[in-house]
């Protein structure tokens, strides 16, 4: 009676526990994820691709690589498909609001990382609005909103953190977040 090798059973256990770990697993619980301390998570849902993530980033001092692809993935650029490298002390930014204004929500993101391409498209198209160098070429920025918070008070908090710029789109209904120098607009 021939059996199969159990490399790949072995494989596929040690890979899911190093994802359970790090908050990857879907169903990784919120009290799993307290255990595991001095852990950094976000949940977001992509008003565009309508996907949804919801994961531990981040363990103590050190980044979960694995985590880092799919934030990159679920960020990229959804006209082209493109997926840029996101900075990860956005992430850090993005958990720091969450905490400060007390949310449990998912992020609502509107824009990521946008291929120079898509900018140089969107700048002739929009009318105005995107910057020619903007930081969401570089992986820099994101566009997001909270539910359950008011986007001034969202705004108000990112402005309170001093950790870059930040714009207020009150009729367009998001901030923008960017890891850029300190400035609001």
């Amino acid at each position: 009676m021939n059996h199969p090798p159990t490399t790949p059973r072995r494989h596929f256990l040690r890979h899911t526990a190093t994802y359970a770990v790090a908050g990857v697993v879907p169903g990784l619980a919120t009290p799993a994820r307290a255990a595991l301390g001095g852990s950094r998570d976000l949940a977001m849902a992509h008003t565009h691709t309508r996907e949804q993530l919801d994961l531990v980033y981040a363990l103590h001092d050190r980044y979960v690589p694995e985590s880092l692809g799919l934030l990159n993935r679920f960020l990229r650029d959804h006209y082209s498909g493109e997926v840029g490298t996101m900075d990860p002390q956005l992430f850090d930014l993005l958990h720091r609001v969450r905490q400060l204004l007390g949310s449990t929500a998912a992020f609502q993101i509107i824009s990521g990382y946008r291929a120079p391409a898509t900018n140089q498209h969107l700048r002739l198209t929009r009318g105005g609005g995107v910057a020619s160098k903007s930081l969401h070429t570089e992986g820099r920025a994101i566009d997001v909103r909270l539910p359950g918070v008011a986007l001034a008070d969202l705004r108000d908090a990112a402005l309170s953190l001093r950790a870059g710029g930040v714009g207020y789109y009150a009729r367009e209904d998001f901030v923008h977040l960017d890891t850029g120098r300190v400035r609001h607009w």
